[in-house]
């Protein structure tokens, strides 16, 4: 159940306020915003799935499993002497 505030709407937030607002979700905390004793808003943090290194590197093997042995990621080719587009 929601709290009271004496809070009028629209109200401005603290430089304090507004960082906990911010800071809250990332430590993995969900904030439920009220009104009238009822929930309008929640404040929640955005999983991420951050690979671990060797996932980065296995996923890097299969992938060159695909590219013919001797390509190289030189694109000399492509530029003149002065290093300029041809």
């Amino acid at each position: 159940k929601c709290g009271q505030s004496s809070v009028p709407a629209p109200f401005k937030l603290s430089v304090r306020f507004r960082a906990a607002l911010v800071l809250t979700p990332l430590r993995g905390d969900e904030i439920v915003i009220c009104r009238d004793e009822r929930p309008i808003a929640m404040l929640t943090p955005i999983a991420q799935k951050i690979a671990s290194y060797e996932d980065l590197v296995s996923l890097a093997e299969e992938g060159r499993k695909n590219v013919p042995p001797g390509t190289s990621s030189d694109h000399s080719d492509f530029y003149d002497e002065c290093g300029l587009p041809k």
